[in-house]
């Protein structure tokens, strides 16, 4: 009798080790409020699954110490600090239960948590929602879900409705709805109030701008006078602005119709509740200056302009700053670029040294040809849409191969669709010393493949999320400038490079001309051929490159690291031997 019972204890010892549940409590809140209390909505949230799991103990339920709160945090969206470490821990095996009070609490995307229950499922964590009662193993169970998690959805984008309609429908009767109050005024009761001390900097900017009629005149004199922008106190104590106003902002000063004492809104004109700073006249002058002054815009219809700048509003470097587009003409042929923000209004040292100069033509095809290659790859087309069909599916997978067939394209016809495709589907790009990474707008590449579908009423339901697609780049130092090389150096398509060729040739023809007494001196070749005498005089020794590299070069099949620079350095000029020339230019040559 005493080894059955012992017998018995050990299997029920057995059972009760192989029924212990490691369970997690996650609790969430769209907002903050509240939080500070001493027993908040995420306290009763987890009152409620602490009971739950209690009730299961005879199961072998318990909680696990971490704590998973998510204050403050939406959920529509999975960029949540706490998800993110309940996810990981989920993943390394130590959860065996999620518990959450509601079932969105968790999500309120139906895609977002088709995700989750899949990462549930390949790591055998189980989900339960304290008061909703459903088996997720029946197709009962799931349709149940899918019921809730729909109405979920529905209520966010419904709330999302009414807040939109709300601010729309304040500005139209004239209120400021918040934010940061501009240079001039004071947020106070939810009202702008006139600043009088920052108020008199504004007219001053408006009145300078009319004496002299130039933003970067404008700009010059104010920070000789030492004018900055607005200084802001935070409630944590810091302290941000108080410094010289950037041209982008004085732009920003003297188009904001605040200061007329009028609200904006999606393209309307609102009278506003707040008084004007600037009275009519001026505004009007300064109007008519500022439109004078702007660009022309460019012809419309079906050619498109080739010299045009894809990217321009899209492009970012490391340090924040935007790139601009600009263009340089040598020997009548147009090089177009672009260039950091830093660079261009020659900023701090430090500044000028991060930034970077990309040539503008490599940058948009490399977009271009990824985006294409993205587009054509039915998995990644998968992963960014969850689709209520295959049949859907399969028509979103050919539409984006037509509209990837389209992207390859280079002809005028197709340029224009081209340039509004790319700006709605790209929301950013990032281009680093190492990387360019681009940011894809789930809406923009909705309503790009939707332009392509043969039916319209498709209904691909996006997880909203931002799409990263990270592509290798290589930074390489030309002189005083940093200058990217686009793609793996050693594993990028190579090809021929016409400068190279041009400046090889150029060696030779000049030094044949010497040769033959065509050419006098190198100051005649340099008179002749509107050159620097010290560009003849760095590029003659060319004429003696090894007949190996010059195949080479004829060929393309150089990396991208050999250039016109690096062939005429002067700290470190090309020996005269040509194993001496293969040496120096391995890498550039052949990676190696």
């Amino acid at each position: 009798m005493r080894r059955s019972h012992n017998r018995t204890a050990a299997s029920r010892s057995a059972a009760d080790g192989r029924r212990r549940l490691r369970c997690a409590i996650y609790t969430r809140k769209s907002s903050d409020e509240g939080l500070e209390q001493a027993f908040n909505s995420l306290d009763a949230q987890r009152d409620a699954c602490e009971a739950f799991i209690a009730s299961q103990k005879h199961e072998g339920w318990g909680p696990i110490d971490e704590s998973y709160d998510d204050g403050g945090f939406s959920g529509g969206s999975m960029e949540r600090p706490a998800l993110r470490r309940l996810l990981d821990q989920a993943s390394k095996g130590a959860i065996d239960v999620v518990v959450v009070y509601k079932v969105d609490r968790l999500t309120r995307s139906l895609a977002d948590f088709a995700r989750l229950t899949d990462l549930f499922d390949r790591h055998g964590v189980s989900f339960v929602s304290v008061t909703q009662q459903f088996n997720t193993s029946t197709s009962m169970g799931r349709l149940t879900l899918n019921v809730l998690l729909s109405f979920a959805q529905f209520e966010r984008e419904l709330a999302g409705e009414r807040i939109r309609d709300k601010i729309a429908l304040s500005k139209r009767r004239g209120m400021w709805m918040g934010g940061l109050p501009p240079l001039g005024y004071d947020g106070i009761d939810r009202k702008l109030v006139i600043n009088d001390a920052e108020a008199e900097t504004v007219r001053l900017i408006f009145r300078r701008y009319l004496d002299l009629g130039s933003v970067a005149d404008l700009k010059r004199s104010l920070d000789g006078e030492g004018i900055v922008s607005k200084k802001r106190i935070f409630a944590d104590g810091r302290i941000v602005g108080g410094n010289p106003i950037s041209r982008g902002a004085l732009y920003q000063i003297l188009h904001n119709r605040l200061y007329r004492g009028e609200i904006a809104h999606r393209g309307e004109i609102h009278q506003g509740n707040h008084e004007p700073i600037i009275d009519t006249e001026q505004w009007d002058a300064v109007q008519a200056r500022l439109a004078d002054q702007a660009p022309a815009p460019a012809e419309t219809g079906t050619t498109a302009n080739p010299e045009g700048s894809l990217l321009t509003g899209l492009l970012f470097d490391a340090n924040g700053n935007r790139l601009t587009p600009t263009h340089a003409t040598r020997r009548g042929r147009r090089y177009r670029y672009y260039i950091s923000a830093s660079l261009v209004r020659g900023g701090r040292a430090a500044d000028a040294t991060n930034g970077i100069r990309v040539p503008a033509g490599d940058l948009e095809r490399l977009i271009l040809d990824t985006l294409a290659e993205k587009l054509r790859d039915p998995v990644w087309i998968t992963e960014a849409f969850t689709t209520t069909s295959a049949a859907e599916t399969a028509q979103l997978v050919d539409a984006a191969a037509r509209l990837a067939g389209r992207k390859a394209a280079s002809s005028d016809r197709d340029e224009d669709q081209r340039r509004h495709a790319i700006r709605d589907m790209v929301h950013r790009a990032v281009v680093t010393p190492q990387e360019v990474r681009l940011t894809i707008d789930h809406r923009g590449l909705r309503k790009a493949l939707n332009l392509e579908l043969d039916v319209s009423h498709s209904e691909a339901v996006s997880d909203e999320r931002a799409l990263d697609i990270v592509i290798p780049a290589q930074a390489l130092r030309s002189g005083k400038q940093v200058k990217l090389v686009l793609g793996n150096v050693n594993t990028a398509q190579r090809r021929v490079d016409p400068a190279l060729l041009r400046i090889v040739s150029d060696a030779h023809r000049w030094f044949d001309g010497l040769r033959t007494g065509r050419f006098a001196t190198i100051a005649e070749i340099a008179r002749l051929e509107g050159q620097q005498v010290s560009h003849v005089s760095r590029t003659l020794p060319l004429a003696f490159l090894a007949p190996d590299i010059v195949e080479m070069i004829v060929a393309g099949r150089q990396l991208a690291t050999l250039t016109p620079e690096r062939l005429k350095e002067r700290k470190q000029p090309l020996p005269i031997e040509w194993e001496g020339q293969r040496e120096a230019l391995s890498e550039a040559l052949n990676g190696g």
